[in-house]
């Protein structure tokens, strides 16, 4: 099977976005990470900040339920109240999956969460990878990229949680499903290593 597109999730801090962008590099594809945030703000017409405040994050169960009662109630009263068609997590989501899948459609692209995995599972030409470490890893890796006395542990597991519960919440499936992907790898610090086990399972090269 020769592979048109690679997904990449990864746990927070676990290298997995420098290990896809070594493999975009050397393979000569496009990489879709970050900026898929300015591509979905465009689209949007929306500021970037905005977008990335929606990023790979589950819609809060209360704010979601007072959303829909607010539109309920509006509907029954004859009027639609202002703002409902404002940039929100469904449209975020919506938007997400169309940039995904003209992504898909181009190929020659690495991909990294956002639910890619979900939205591209049924693709047979797309490789799914998910990255992990050892707990310590990562957090080596954050002391140098968060701000000075932030509380590294809790922010990894925040942020992780929340990943979960937006591949939850969003596509129904649970993050860590192993038939959701071809390979899980821990990348143990050592991301060009990581980079190559990957295009190796992929390509047969490295």
């Amino acid at each position: 099977m020769e592979f048109r597109v690679l997904t990449v999730s990864r746990e927070f801090g676990s290298g997995g976005g420098t290990i896809a962008k070594i493999i975009a590099d050397r393979l000569g594809w496009k990489r879709l990470d970050r900026d898929l945030i300015e591509a979905i703000a465009n689209a949007a017409h929306v500021d970037s900040h905005e977008v990335s405040h929606y990023d790979e994050r589950a819609d809060p169960w209360l704010r979601q339920i007072n959303r829909e009662v607010i539109r309920s109630v509006a509907l029954a009263a004859g009027w639609m109240p202002e703002g409902s068609d404002s940039f929100n997590v469904d449209v975020m989501t919506k938007l997400t999956r169309r940039i995904i899948e003209d992504a898909y459609s181009g190929g020659n692209c690495v991909i990294v969460g956002r639910g890619a995995q979900c939205i591209l599972q049924k693709k047979p030409d797309v490789f799914h990878v998910f990255v992990y470490a050892p707990f310590c890893d990562p957090v080596n890796r954050l002391k140098e990229r968060l701000e000075p006395g932030a509380n590294i542990e809790q922010r990894i597991h925040t942020v992780d949680e929340e990943r979960a519960r937006y591949l939850q919440q969003r596509f129904g499936q649970n993050w860590l499903n192993p038939h959701l992907y071809e390979l899980m790898i821990s990348s143990q610090e050592n991301e060009d290593w990581t980079a190559r086990v990957i295009l190796y399972a992929m390509t047969g090269r490295q």
